[in-house]
């Protein structure tokens, strides 16, 4: 039988096509197996992945419920956002004994939306009426701003805990309080030029950021609101107790004396630091005045005259003159100095207060306040050599202390310094400068010969040989000088003599200045000192502004019968709060000597 070719041809493509889908089936059946099996591991795994979450939070859970249980039952507390409290951004400032000068204390901010007290059916005069009774505001003012404003209004800020109690009491709609903190100061007014005072910076309803105003607040800012600091106060070098008395005593010399001001600044000699710094009149830095207030403006409070006022300390610059002409060896204390007055400059003539010899020895140009043998020294030395010389002592520059005021206090130096300007300046007039100067340069005067950096900082180091600026054989000079100013009968300065601490210093009177010169009724009397004598710890300067006084029938304006009478006074309060006692000289009873020795 035969076959077809074509036929057999044909079948044999169609087995062959049949063939081939059978094996693309095939294949696809594997695809698709091979994707289910991956879809299956992917939900194992992920089902054991939420398995394990579910079991470390049942876990977690099961943990805290178990120290719950283990510990002390509380109170349930609802917390809101006015009670959160905003967190402590500023140091708190103490003495060198720890006592609190500046700290915070929570306030309160009391805050209201006017639209929401009216839309409540309370009217802005109801509203402000009863806000001013419970806050201490003015009412007119705050019903004013209820009227005007449609968003918020400060009500009073910062509030006390018991204001913000009596507003609340009131249950007023549309009125909210703010937690926040104040700057306070614990002694009012004392050391307020020191502290100087703080402003708001940025504010909100529940936060207002605290910044420096003035006093070391301003210097010293940025390390009080130092994160890293972890609450922990800023020291400062004073004695709150010794910066007490030393007001007290200032206060009642500014009364006795008539004085328009005064001020005073303590000193330890050995390292610099401040212990007491005081300005007369002076405010409180809780509530720091109205600069702009007529009052305020005519006896300015706000001027720190030891650190800022820049005045003619007259006679006290004599001690410079005598340093430097010891140090350049033109002269020692035994030194016969021309003192035959007046010299005439030009038109210019110096002179003394009273009558003095034709010579005198060097001590006793200055126990006896010689302005015509001071000029001589000034004329031996020369005006270049006298200028290097005050700058060594720092008087050519602000003080470097930490009070924001301080840099207010650069010295005023002539334009021309020749040959009469260096003679007035030996006495002191016509050159300016603060107490501050007077106390850093008269501590290097007396401690030895080592300049030492005024600071308002406990923890002040010692000065080197590095900071040398005199000799120590001109040093104990000059304490046998200053000392002789006030023991001698002959010196200027008696009634600073407080038995048993050995006073020394030097007084110093200047005409103020006036248009066109001097006015010779207008005085800044000085008093620059320190004690004891033989191994000096404290330098103390005292200033009176016009002060005068009566005695035996005329009136006195000169230093020695104002500011030193104050400091003696000072140095007998102060004396005994910085542990010192008076060493007095042994007194005959019978055939036996008795010490006298005060008790603390």
């Amino acid at each position: 039988m035969s076959r077809d070719p074509d036929l057999i041809r044909l079948l044999a493509d169609g087995d062959e096509a049949e063939s081939r889908r059978a094996r693309r089936a095939e294949r696809k059946a594997a695809k698709r197996a091979a994707r289910r099996r991956a879809r299956a591991e992917r939900s194992e795994w992920r089902l054991g992945m939420i398995c394990l979450f579910f079991i470390l939070g049942y876990g977690a859970l099961a943990g805290r419920m178990t120290l719950l249980a283990a510990s002390e039952p509380q109170e349930p507390r609802v917390a809101s956002a006015s009670d959160v409290a905003a967190p402590s951004s500023r140091a708190a400032i103490t003495d060198r004994k720890g006592r609190v000068l500046a700290t915070n204390l929570p306030t309160w901010s009391i805050y209201a939306h006017p639209t929401e007290m009216i839309r409540a059916g309370v009217s802005a005069a109801e509203g402000a009426n009863a806000l001013a009774i419970a806050a201490g505001v003015d009412e007119a003012k705050l019903r004013q701003k209820f009227e005007t404003r449609k968003g918020l209004v400060w009500v009073k800020r910062p509030a006390s805990p018991a204001e913000r109690q009596a507003v609340h009491d009131l249950g007023l709609p549309g009125v909210y309080f703010g937690k926040r903190e104040s700057r306070i100061y614990p002694a009012g007014r004392i050391g307020a030029h020191i502290l100087g005072g703080i402003r708001t910076g940025e504010e909100s309803v529940e936060r207002a950021e605290l910044v420096g105003r003035a006093g070391v607040e301003r210097a010293m800012d940025e390390a009080l609101r130092d994160p890293a600091r972890q609450g922990a106060p800023l020291a400062l070098s004073i004695d709150l107790s010794v910066q007490m008395a030393l007001t007290d005593v200032v206060g009642a010399a500014i009364a006795e004396f008539k004085a328009k001001a005064g001020a005073a600044t303590l000193m330890d000699a050995r390292n610099g630091e401040i212990l007491a710094m005081v300005s007369l009149p002076d405010f409180d830095p809780n509530q720091r005045p109205n600069p702009n207030d007529p009052e305020v403006a005519k006896t300015r409070p706000l001027m720190n005259r030891a650190a800022e006022g820049v005045y003619e300390l007259g006679s006290t610059f004599k001690l410079f003159a005598a340093a430097q002409a010891m140090e350049r060896g033109i002269a020692n204390p035994t030194t016969l100095i021309e003192t035959k007055g007046p010299i005439r400059v030009g038109k210019h003539k110096i002179g003394d207060f009273h009558r003095m010899p034709d010579q005198m020895p060097l001590r006793d140009v200055i126990v006896e306040s010689s302005n015509v043998g001071t000029s001589r020294l000034a004329l031996a030395i020369g005006p270049e050599a006298q200028r290097e010389f005050l700058a060594k002592f720092g008087f050519m520059e602000a003080p470097e202390v930490e009070i924001a005021e301080a840099r207010i206090g650069r010295p005023l130096i002539p334009k021309r310094w020749g040959r009469l300007e260096s003679m007035t300046i030996s006495f002191g007039h016509g050159f300016a400068a603060t107490q501050l100067h007077l106390a850093a340069a008269y501590a290097a005067l007396v401690n030895g010969g080592l300049k030492v950096k005024p600071t308002i900082l406990k923890g002040a180091k010692a000065p080197t040989e590095a900071d040398r600026v005199i000799s120590l054989e001109t040093s104990l000079a000059l304490r046998d000088m200053m000392r002789a100013v006030v023991k001698e009968e002959k010196g200027t300065a008696n009634f600073a003599e407080v038995p048993g601490y050995e006073v020394g210093g030097k007084t110093g009177t200047a005409d103020k200045a006036a248009r066109g010169g001097y006015d010779e009724r207008k005085t800044l009397s000085t008093f620059a000192g320190a004690w004891p004598m033989d191994a000096p710890q404290y330098v103390l300067i005292v200033t009176l502004d016009e002060a005068k006084t009566y005695k035996y029938g005329r009136e006195w304006r000169t230093a020695g019968w104002t500011a030193a009478p104050t400091a003696g006074l000072a140095v007998r309060r102060i004396a005994p709060l910085l542990g010192m006692r008076p060493r007095l000289a042994p007194v005959v009873e019978g055939e036996g000597e008795l010490m006298v020795e005060a008790r603390q």
